[in-house]
């Protein structure tokens, strides 16, 4: 089964570039399954720790990825120290970003508000990446960090309130925040070439490690084998963990690296839309913040084409 999806991942990246499967269907279904996993998360949340989902979710997407690193036969590490770097992007990525993003929708941040937070990561990137990798930060970047995080004030600002869970919530988002932007920034300098697949399931390993030892510190294993929880997580692991990644790496193989950066501008929308579906809705403050936030990504990631010559 593992060696099917393979191969059908692969023969659909090699798919004509004018295919409308390619061209359209597999952007839109990134988006809606990246951004399910927001809402996904709040439904599992409700029977379980965000620790102990946490865990789960990178337990057994760990083991998926690595039957399939086996089956394909995906080249390893050939150093203790590639390892190490991967295992540090993991930590940041998945530990410290998604225990970060789970424990905000567990003290009341809405699944939008939270998508909207992590959304901002490639404005810090690229801020970020002027110290940390040697990269010109532009003017157009800083007016750009300037609306973001102006946006994500105005989204939270109505109930932002510290003597409460909401605002614990937002700083547990932001955390999630610093983990994604530090990983990813780790990532291009140290893990550039590492295999999705072999790089994928040490990064979930590792960071099930961390999740593991919080959830028997602070948490129970113990959640029942209820439909709700077995259901969110079979989701969040197949769904988001394997297929949206898989998307994911099926885009970035056409080299369509811009385009994908612009398909994360609608993860906050289309996550606040499914939200509704749970009951969350938003103020009209909160959808100013989306609109001048995404502007400020927008503004910071843009990179007009250059004219090629006649």
């Amino acid at each position: 089964m593992m060696a099917q999806l393979t191969k059908g991942v692969d023969a659909l990246a090699a798919a004509p570039a004018r295919s409308p499967w390619v061209a359209l269907g597999v952007p839109i279904l990134f988006v809606l399954t990246w951004s399910s996993g927001y809402v996904v998360g709040v439904i599992g949340l409700k029977v379980a720790g965000p620790f102990t989902l946490t865990f789960y979710r990178f337990a057994f997407a760990a083991v998926i990825l690595l039957v399939v690193a086996l089956v394909t036969r995906a080249p390893w590490p050939r150093t203790r120290r590639q390892l190490g770097h991967i295992v540090v992007v993991g930590l940041l990525i998945q530990a410290l970003q998604f225990t970060g993003v789970y424990s905000g929708l567990k003290f009341g941040v809405p699944a939008g508000v939270a998508a909207l937070i992590i959304g901002t990561t490639p404005l810090f990137t690229a801020i970020a990446a002027g110290p940390f990798l040697g990269e010109r930060v532009s003017r157009m970047q800083w007016i750009g960090a300037g609306l973001g995080v102006t946006g994500v004030l105005l989204a939270v600002a109505e109930r932002l309130d510290f003597s409460g869970g909401y605002g614990i919530g937002v700083l547990f988002t932001l955390m999630g925040l610093c983990g994604i932007t530090a990983g990813q920034l780790y990532q291009k300098k140290y893990c550039a070439d590492m295999d999705l697949r072999t790089g994928g399931a040490i990064q979930l390993a590792s960071a099930s490690v961390v999740m593991a030892l919080l959830t028997s510190v602070f948490e129970t294993f113990d959640v029942g084998l209820n439909g709700t929880f077995v259901g969110s997580l079979v989701w969040l692991c197949i769904v988001n963990s394997i297929g949206a990644t898989s998307l994911l790496y099926i885009m970035m193989r056409r080299g369509e690296a811009s385009r994908v950066s612009a398909l994360f501008y609608l993860v906050p929308s289309v996550t606040a839309l499914m939200g509704l579906l749970i009951g969350q809705t938003l103020s009209l403050l909160a959808v100013a913040g989306f609109v001048v936030a995404g502007l400020g990504v927008f503004l910071s990631t843009y990179r007009p084409r250059e004219r090629t010559s006649a």
